[in-house]
């Protein structure tokens, strides 16, 4: 395992200590590789997952609308956006925002951004 990825996940571990999602107030995690960006509306208490959307769902999305996303931010802002319009439907409208031990930039601001635009709070 590579320095960084352990870093990243120290930094994890140190924001889950303070970081619960709840059925009230389920917590949106992000997740990051090279190549894509995942989202989850993750309900601890019962340990499920309400939620999940990947850049895939953009894609297939973007096909649909004819609206083409270009770059990795501008992708990221739309999985927020459908984050949002999926716990919307689903009645849920707080999240707690888990950045998975990522800096809040790049990606990760884009995403949450965009689930903000779409009508979540946190």
């Amino acid at each position: 395992m590579k320095q960084t990825q352990k870093k990243r996940e120290q930094r994890h571990k140190r924001v889950r200590s303070k970081i619960i999602g709840t059925s009230e107030v389920p917590r949106l995690c992000v997740f990051r590789s090279n190549k894509y960006t995942y989202a989850q509306v993750i309900d601890d208490s019962k340990g499920a997952t309400l939620i999940s959307v990947t850049m895939e769902d953009i894609k297939k999305e973007s096909k649909r609308k004819s609206k083409d996303a270009h770059g990795k931010s501008e992708v990221a802002r739309g999985i927020g956006k459908l984050v949002a319009e999926k716990a919307m439907g689903k009645k849920i409208e707080k999240v707690v925002f888990d950045r998975g031990g990522y800096k809040y930039h790049g990606r990760v601001k884009a995403l949450a951004e965009g689930a903000r635009e779409g009508g979540l709070k946190f």
